[in-house]
């Protein structure tokens, strides 16, 4: 396994690890949104919920190459999860962050042990099946998640015991930037750790990884898990920003949404889920504005325009210019 080497674009030729530049422009960018577009702070708390949830499935998917499209069933756990926990038992939002990324991670444990233990279309129904199950459960567990209804009245407590959340979705936003920052940094480092570079070289050959000794079961049961968890972080902001946890969080419509974004920005990187994501979620919002009953017809043609023109998605295409550029620059240089 020590053949099997990091991404370019996450190491520099010396191998020393690139500065946390990344990070750094996705705190910038909220940030400037936070103050840019004050009366949309809803929407735009959204679409930070949707950009870890698609994260996580980034690190399911791109990194190790486990198609799935039930990932949603540990985004519903964890919002569900989160809000019993807040009504009953405590209304810290950390520690419902916590409960609800356990809840979502002993979720996508539980279910790992039998689902990966196929592969390709057997999986990917398996996977299906999976979130239509929870989806059912939810929806006839009425006294608990509340059904069609969802389960509302979701109060969380002062952010940190001096922040309250208010109607304006101020704290909200900035907390659910925060998390999304930090979540991003967690996995970037897993990613570049030697972990994640196994997990790449499982989706790239398993049977070289098996014979090199690695355990392939073991290693994608963990990065399942670990998607779970960050899954089930997202539907924790979810439930606490809007107060409430639905069944829409249980759907295989949004697993398939998170897939398209995730597909849009490109899913052998991690950013790409945040790029995806931005770009699907305001074109939609603004689809929508336009015209109520026929933007799926928009989001529709972008996906097939971006699988045939951006295989590697929108930040493939980046990466590509942004070499041919440097290479340009490296020649003009050498010359007398």
């Amino acid at each position: 396994m020590s053949e099997i080497v990091c991404d370019e674009a996450e190491r520099s030729p010396m191998g020393v690890q690139v500065p946390l530049w990344r990070e750094a422009v996705v705190l910038g960018l909220g940030l400037a949104a936070y103050y840019t577009f004050p009366d949309d702070l809803a929407f735009l708390t959204n679409v930070l919920v949707t950009a870890l949830f698609v994260l996580s499935l980034s690190l399911v998917l791109g990194q190790a190459g486990i198609a799935t499209l039930g990932h949603a069933a540990y985004f519903g756990i964890g919002g569900y999860a989160a809000g019993l926990f807040a009504i009953h038992t405590l209304s810290d939002p950390i520690a419902g962050l916590l409960v609800a990324g356990g809840a979502g991670g002993v979720a996508a444990l539980l279910s790992g042990l039998v689902l990966l233990r196929t592969h390709g279309l057997t999986f990917l129904m398996l996977s299906v099946a999976f979130v239509q199950i929870c989806h059912e459960v939810a929806n006839r567990a009425a006294r608990i998640t509340g059904g069609d209804d969802g389960l509302s009245g979701i109060v969380p407590g002062p952010l940190f015991g001096a922040f309250d959340f208010d109607l304006y979705g101020r704290t909200a936003y900035l907390y659910a930037l925060g998390v999304l920052v930090i979540s991003y940094l967690v996995l970037r480092k897993i990613c570049e750790a030697p972990f994640g570079l196994t997990c790449r070289g499982i989706r790239s050959d398993r049977l070289r990884i098996s014979a090199l000794g690695g355990n392939v079961y073991l290693h994608l049961l963990a990065v399942f898990s670990l998607g779970g968890v960050f899954a089930g972080f997202a539907g924790a902001l979810s439930a606490q920003s809007a107060g409430v946890a639905g069944l829409s969080g249980l759907s295989f419509a949004f697993s398939g949404n998170a897939l398209v974004m995730l597909v849009l920005g490109g899913v052998r990187k991690l950013h790409g889920a945040l790029v995806g994501t931005i770009v699907f979620m305001v074109i939609q919002h603004i689809a929508a504005t336009i015209n109520p009953y026929h933007w799926l017809f928009i989001i529709g043609a972008m996906l097939i325009g971006s699988v045939l023109v951006l295989p590697t998605g929108i930040v493939g295409l980046a990466d590509t210019i942004a070499i041919s550029v440097r290479r340009r620059v490296q020649r003009r240089g050498r010359e007398p």
